[in-house]
């Protein structure tokens, strides 16, 4: 599902219980998907969505996304009941062909999030785009975390001013997360500075299996209010130290394709922006070093290279700018733009 300007039921939620100016209220709005609850109007006995909640399906779409044998490893599911739950889901989610032009409608209604740069936003098209994942991968001191703390910001804004009116959920794995750039930027925005901490939900990750734990969580809370930004920061810095070596490679892989596709599956469901960071990793093979015009390249190999929709890199400039290149992207062309890192979050390049 993706969130578009026309969702009404959010929106009026938004702008007309909202106590503070320019900023959302979540606690008065309802998610976009289809929750699981739903399925009890059509036959579903309550304590076989309570199953289904505890094992993370807390929509609709969820189980519509899911592979069958998924469903089965739920205890107390039988195959009779995991078939009737999936004719019911087939019924209220379409999941079969639609028409190009339905799709270019949909597009055309895409929120997208200001980076706080209009230079930057230029590049992407608008902005931060919903429903897909956003790859930013560069070096240290590139900018990538002040890039995520000004978008936990900009996703609170209205709609019609970059935001998409939804609460921000931050995953940070590396500790760099600093709730005082958030007051500094949310004033620039003209927010309320504790609602707009308030509407950032932070959790730090200790390790992979905890990383992939919280989208359960993430799930969970995005069922009860709106949201509007996932954010990962970074992706891949627990993989590189729960798996050592090339002896736990595919091991490594494999996890972080199963996380990658939670990603993907949460941004479906909710349509929000999911946004995260990633490293980079140099070639230490000298002769092959002389055939390439820049050794570094984004870690997490093809499975992050395929599962990103747009992966942007950034690199140093002069003094306080920094420079994204579109690194690859299924509609945006190959160009780069210019900004830089303030006191009050991303603004486009200084002279």
């Amino acid at each position: 599902m993706v969130v578009t300007r026309n969702s009404p039921p959010q929106e009026s939620a938004s702008r007309d219980n909202s106590p503070v100016p320019n900023v959302v209220e979540p606690e008065q709005e309802n998610a976009p998907a289809c929750l699981v609850t739903q399925l009890e109007d059509h036959g579903i006995h309550s304590t076989d969505i309570a199953k289904l909640r505890s094992a993370g399906f807390y929509t609709v779409e969820a189980i519509a996304y899911a592979p069958r044998k998924t469903l089965l490893a739920i205890k107390g599911l039988s195959e009779t009941k995991v078939d009737k739950i999936l004719k019911e889901v087939d019924l209220l989610i379409d999941t079969g062909f639609t028409t190009a032009m339905e799709i270019q409608i949909r597009r055309g209604e895409m929120i997208y999030i200001t980076t706080g740069s209009k230079d930057l936003d230029a590049l992407l098209g608008g902005g931060v785009e919903t429903g897909s994942i956003t790859e930013i991968f560069g070096e240290f001191r590139t900018g990538k975390t002040q890039l995520c703390l000004t978008l936990a910001v900009a996703c609170q804004l209205p709609i019609s001013s970059g935001g998409a009116e939804g609460k921000c959920l931050y995953i940070d794995t590396e500790g760099t997360f600093r709730p005082n750039r958030i007051v500094s930027i949310a004033a620039r925005f003209g927010l309320d500075v504790e609602t707009c901490l308030n509407n950032i939900a932070y959790a730090r990750a200790y390790n992979t299996d905890h990383q992939t734990a919280l989208l359960v969580q993430a799930s969970a809370m995005m069922s009860e209010t709106r949201f509007g930004l996932l954010i990962v920061d970074s992706v891949i810095a627990l993989y590189r130290t729960d798996f050592p070596g090339r002896g736990e490679l595919s091991a490594r892989q494999i996890h972080l394709a199963r996380f990658l596709r939670s990603l993907q599956r949460i941004a479906d469901e909710f349509g929000v922006a999911v946004v995260v960071t990633n490293q980079m990793l140099s070639t230490v093979d000298g002769n092959a070093s002389m055939f390439q015009a820049d050794p570094k390249k984004p870690a997490g190999g093809n499975i992050m290279a395929h599962t990103c929709c747009t992966r942007l890199q950034l690199r140093k400039g002069r003094a306080e700018n920094r420079i994204c290149k579109i690194y690859d992207s299924p509609s945006l062309p190959e160009s780069e733009a210019t900004f830089s890192i303030m006191e009050d979050g991303i603004r486009d390049a200084q002279e």
